[in-house]
C-alpha cells in the first residue's frame, strides 16, 4: 500500500508558515518522502500499516488549509504514469575559434 498525503496550506503569517512546517516534518519524521511540494507519499507493508500512519497523519492536521489523504495499492501506484519536463535553455552562442600560427 501506499500513502499519499495532498495539502495546501495557508502561508501568509509567520504562525501559518510555522504551522505548515511543523505539518511537513511531522510527515517526514514518520517515514513520509517528497513527492511534490506538497505532495507526500510512504509505502506501507500492508493496510493495516497504512491505517496506522494515516492516523498519524490526521492527529498532526494543522489548524487551517486543505489536507487530503489518499492510500492505493502497490499495483496501482506502479500504474502512475509519470512525466519529467525539461527546461528549455537558450542555446549557447558559439564562441569565437582563435587560431594559433
Amino acid at each position: 500500500m501506499w500513502v499519499l498525503v495532498f495539502f495546501d496550506l495557508p502561508t501568509e503569517t509567520r504562525t501559518e508558515r510555522k504551522a505548515a512546517n511543523r505539518f511537513r516534518k511531522n510527515l517526514l519524521d514518520d517515514g513520509f518522502a517528497m513527492f511534490q511540494f506538497s505532495i507526500y507519499m510512504r509505502f506501507c507493508a500492508s493496510r493495516e500499516n497504512a491505517e496506522v500512519h494515516t492516523k498519524r497523519t490526521k492527529n498532526a492536521l494543522p489548524k487551517k488549509g486543505k489536507v487530503g489523504i489518499m492510500q492505493i495499492t502497490d499495483k496501482q501506484f506502479g500504474m502512475m504514469e509519470l512525466f519529467h519536463g525539461q527546461k528549455e535553455v537558450e542555446p549557447e552562442k558559439p564562441s569565437q575559434q582563435l587560431e594559433l600560427f
